[in-house]
């Protein structure tokens, strides 16, 4: 049996690197499109494939698409928009849907691909761009588990782990708490690291106290010592760290629960976004705390 053609909508950072995992793996990449038409140029000559420059172009030229896209507006414009979408000559097609969004949002995408004999499924990452590009990401996958058993092989290549979750929206909830609590763990890092230097304390010896006690963490690893070096390239953004801390906001909201930690921390990353610092790193949240810096000039 030959292998499904593949299409990917959204070739920044993260798809760009998914597409050539896929390529290296023998997938031929059929096409890519980006709201960025240089970027999609760009990739699509490496990669042999088509810059499609409409959405039905996409569609028409794959059997799966991969969507890599930065919100729930973004996603509603690719499915729903007036005129062009991904939906145009779509029966048949897989849709494999990669972005943070809201639960609601993959719901709705899942039932509008069905209403045209289209199929969807959840692929969201908890993992960057060496991971995408060496295929050993983290995915938390949702959706019919008959749809997710047909692209389970192509999903295998691009993870180290991956992990079903259940029906449309799961997927998207496992992840917003992922990032919920992985923001709330920078945040207060970078509040222990600000403090820590305001005392005078040697931030080396900090860290690596931290990491042989109850203050370790994953984000210690990863962004302590940028933190430290006010290393800020931008990984995870501030803004999405912001959106996707609000997003399981809105989930504690509708069942009722308070969450003080998740509000201060989604309020902390909004804050960035409005000093003009949301296109830096989630590290860059530092930038908040430690004496001598954005806000304690």
């Amino acid at each position: 049996m030959s292998k499904e053609k593949i299409a990917f909508v959204g070739v920044g950072r993260m798809g760009s690197n998914m597409a050539r995992r896929l390529k290296d793996c023998g997938y031929e990449i059929a096409a890519v499109y980006d709201v960025n038409a240089a970027a999609a140029k760009e990739v699509a000559a490496e990669l042999g494939a088509q810059a499609a420059t409409t959405l039905a172009e996409v569609t028409r030229a794959a059997d799966v698409i991969f969507t890599v896209v930065t919100n729930d507006q973004a996603m509603r414009e690719i499915f729903f928009g007036s005129g062009d979408t991904l939906l145009a000559s779509s029966a048949g097609k897989i849709f494999i849907n990669c972005a943070t969004l809201s639960p609601g949002m993959h719901a709705e995408v899942e039932a509008a691909a069905e209403r045209v004999g289209a199929q969807t499924v959840e692929g969201c990452m908890a993992s960057s761009i060496s991971q995408a590009r060496n295929g050993t990401l983290y995915l938390m996958c949702g959706g019919r588990e008959e749809v997710f058993r047909k692209v389970e092989p192509i999903l295998k290549l691009m993870s180290v782990n991956m992990r079903y979750c259940g029906a449309t929206g799961k997927a998207a909830e496992v992840k917003a708490l992922v990032n919920m609590v992985m923001n709330i763990n920078t945040a207060g890092l970078a509040e222990g690291l600000g403090l820590a230097s305001a005392l005078g304390l040697d931030l080396t010896m900090i860290r690596e106290v931290f990491s042989q006690t109850g203050a370790n963490s994953r984000v210690l690893e990863t962004d302590g010592g940028d933190m430290c070096a006010r290393e800020h390239d931008c990984w995870f953004s501030a803004e999405h760290a912001a959106k996707d801390s609000n997003i399981a906001l809105d989930l504690a909201k509708a069942k009722g629960l308070r969450l003080p930690l998740a509000a201060a921390t989604a309020a902390q990353y909004e804050k960035m976004a409005a000093e003009g610092l949301g296109g830096l790193d989630k590290s860059g949240i530092a930038e908040l705390t430690f004496p001598g810096r954005h806000l304690h000039k």
